[in-house]
């Protein structure tokens, strides 16, 4: 029987081949047949773009393009997603200009010093950008490449910093406020449609897990098939629904709620695959969880259907709360009137029925915390002050790693101007760290420098075809609306279309610097082709760094995500105050979803065995949280906690394959049992039970995983998957 839950998890992890997402073959239908979200979307930048551009040359200001830059970098396809990255760019801005007035100012003339310091300043940035989520990581990317941009800026002219610092604060608010105005006229009851998107895409999360936990507990085969990619899109939701939250504008703690709904679901997920390790492991032939179980299946598969109807959310948790009961008297092996013991109450097989009853008593706990946060979460509840937040994975080496090849790059091409005095030179430094910030925090940048430089080599191609033969003939800025329009409304398009998007984002942003629309000059041949060369060369050493220093290596990333959960895994068994379930999820999730992405189109057998085994210490972690709950309450025997006391000591201490705790975990189980048996006291032989219940998926899973354990081997797989 011990087999059972490892073959149905091999199914599971075989499964997520087909859930994994696949290029569509949409062709050109982006440009020629494009969706009315798409169309608005690229009409409302264009407009914006020409509100700023026209402000900015009414405004007389040196570089007004860099309004349209701003407009095309903060645009988003929600507008929540705008809004937020709207208000972080300008908090980057300002960090970054505060950063450029003081480095210049101590440097003014000393290029060794200068270039150095403005490259640190850039790597720190992006390093310390790895820690944090969202659009916060892009508010410290910024504060690093607004730096480098505004000192190139000065460097030839230090008196006048603080100036040019006041002009790129100026037009990166100018841009900031016309794209926010054009997406107010477009934003009809954006509110509403936020709230409306959160409930769908809660209802979504708590659809899927309830009908695979009914599938789990009527011993469906493939119950983790319909699952399978519901935690690699939990931390996507998460991040959504942060930007749900700023289109609700003036909101209580909706997104709150939703954040703690997902961590319900989360643990959901985990207490389904310890419920089928302890339904194939345990004893529950008898008729009494079956037919409990088959309450609940019925009821988790109608928990869809009644979500969807406001007024049976109360109804629902009354009939949660009330199954919960049943277990509560299964579990002390009561009949349904509460005071008729049932037969056997001693036996082993009755014990086994008692501890799948707690099991699933925790699961309709947290099954009714998911529907109550999802129900709280769908309107404003006056005077509320919950706060939630999910923890994600913090990787110090990638912070390291990203900081690095920004202060290469920098160095790089300062070292290049200084050695070829080339008149773009500043320029040519200033657009490769804006680069190398953009794409400093992304897991595997690589992928994304090489289709932004594809869009650079669009932009200085359409850039040279409109500033060569086409904008010299215009006097007035209206007559660059049906050109320059055109150009930027198709860029819109293609930013709008997930295929395109990286290219397009590339030609938006970069686009109108190449142009260099300005009141009082025109752009000539050489100055275009030195403007032009100096972006696309800067985009290309950009990949090259990327490539070349500290490449992305998923392998090595695997080995880190694993060696940091093996070592907080050990870390919980000895902790003093262990940390909050909703922590423990939050990392480990980030982490499964990590290799979800990074997998490519077709996951491998060595994939599949490593979410395999991250699933498993999720699993082993959250039963040993609540292993030691118990523990803290004090009711356990002191030869139960001695034999608990001891399984946690050797699972501090195993670094190897687990065989000693392994084999601790079985004599626990056995000394458990033993005591829960001859139990006369109620409350202490729950507490037994309970503990019983975490012991037997902490066993199965050492025993299990005892490869993806092994921190002094390479894992390579698991044994059964390499033999088969």
């Amino acid at each position: 029987m011990g087999a059972r839950p490892l073959s149905s998890m091999r199914g599971w992890a075989s499964g997520l081949a087909s859930a994994w997402p696949k290029r569509k073959s949409g062709g050109f239908r982006w440009l020629y047949a494009p969706s009315p979200q798409a169309f608005g979307f690229a009409l409302r930048n264009t407009a914006a773009s020409f509100l700023a551009l026209g402000i900015a040359l009414w405004m007389e200001l040196d570089s007004p393009v860099w309004a349209v830059m701003t407009v095309w970098a903060v645009a988003q396809n929600t507008r929540g997603e705008s809004l937020s990255k709207a208000r972080w760019r300008i908090v980057g801005t300002f960090l970054g200009a505060f950063g450029a007035v003081g480095i210049v100012a101590a440097f003014p003339q000393a290029p060794w010093l200068f270039f150095p310091t403005v490259a640190l300043w850039v790597g720190i940035c992006s390093g310390f950008a790895t820690f944090v989520s969202n659009f916060r990581s892009y508010a410290l990317v910024l504060a690093g490449y607004t730096c480098a941009i505004i000192a190139m800026d000065a460097a030839s002219n230090p008196d006048n910093v603080f100036f040019i610092a006041v002009s790129r604060t100026t037009y990166i608010i100018l841009g900031v406020v016309c794209e926010a105005l054009m997406g107010m006229i477009f934003a009809q009851g954006q509110e509403r449609e936020a709230r409306r998107e959160v409930r769908r895409k809660l209802l979504s999360a708590l659809s899927l897990v309830s009908n695979a936990l009914a599938d789990i507990l009527t011993q469906t085969d493939g119950a983790w098939r319909e699952a399978r990619s519901l935690f690699g899109t939990i931390l996507t939701i998460n991040s959504e629904i942060e930007f749900s939250e700023v289109e609700m504008g003036p909101h209580g703690h909706e997104g709150d709620h939703a954040r703690a709904a997902l961590a319900a679901v989360s643990i959901l997920l985990s207490r389904g695959f310890g419920m089928a390790t302890r339904i194939a492991t345990l004893d529950v032939s008898s008729g009494v969880f079956q037919t409990t179980a088959s309450h609940a299946a019925t009821l988790l598969r109608s928990l869809p259907a009644r979500l969807r109807r406001t007024e049976e959310v109360p109804g629902l948790l009354a009939s949660l709360h009330a199954l919960r009961d049943e277990c509560r008297l299964r579990t002390v092996w009561l009949d349904d009137d509460g005071l008729t013991p049932l037969p056997d109450d001693r036996a082993p097989s009755a014990i086994d029925e008692r501890a799948v009853h707690v099991a699933l008593g925790e699961i309709l706990l947290d099954m009714e915390t998911a529907v109550t946060e999802y129900e709280a979460s769908t309107h404003h509840i006056s005077g509320d002050h919950f706060h939630f937040r999910l923890q994600s994975h913090r990787d110090p080496r990638a912070a390291i790693d990203n900081g690095i090849r920004a202060f290469a790059a920098v160095l790089i091409t300062a070292l290049f101007y200084e050695v070829t005095a080339w008149p773009n030179g500043l320029g040519f430094i200033a657009i490769t760290s804006l680069v190398c910030g953009l794409f400093a925090t992304r897991e595997n940048p690589v992928l994304g420098t090489v289709v932004f430089l594809r869009g650079a080599i669009w932009a200085a191609i359409i850039a040279g075809v409109l500033a060569l033969w086409i904008t010299p003939s215009f006097s007035y800025f209206e007559s660059l609306i049906p050109t320059v329009g055109i150009a930027l409304f198709f860029c819109g398009l293609a930013k709008f279309n997930p295929s395109t998007a990286g290219a397009a984002a590339a030609f938006g942003l970069l686009m109108p610097d190449m142009l260099a629309i300005e009141n009082h000059h025109r752009i000539n041949e050489i100055a275009f082709m030195n403007g032009a060369m100096s972006v696309v060369f800067a985009n290309v050493v950009a990949t090259l760094v990327f490539r070349l220093v500290l490449p992305f290596d998923p392998n090595a990333e695997r080995l880190r995500l694993r060696r940091q959960m093996l070592s907080e895994l050990r870390a919980l068994c000895h902790m003093r105050i262990p940390p909050r379930t909703s922590s423990w999820i939050g990392r480990n999730i980030d982490r499964f979803a990590r290799l979800i992405r990074h997998a490519g189109p077709k996951p491998t057998r060595l994939i599949e065995d490593y979410l395999e085994g991250t699933l498993a210490v999720l699993t082993i972690g959250l039963n040993v949280i609540r292993l030691r709950t118990v523990m803290g309450r004090d009711h356990l025997p002191a030869s139960a906690r001695r034999a608990v006391d001891l399984l946690l000591i050797r699972m501090e201490r195993s670094t190897g394959r687990h065989v000693s705790a392994a084999v601790s975990a079985q004599r626990t189980l056995s000394r458990l049992r033993a005591l829960e048996a001859a139990e006369p006291d109620h409350i202490v032989r729950l507490e037994l039970t309970r503990a019983l219940t975490y012991v037997v998926v902490i066993a199965h899973a050492l025993q299990a995983n005892s490869a993806f354990l092994d921190e002094k081997h390479p894992f390579r797989g698991n044994p059964r998957t390499i033999t088969a």
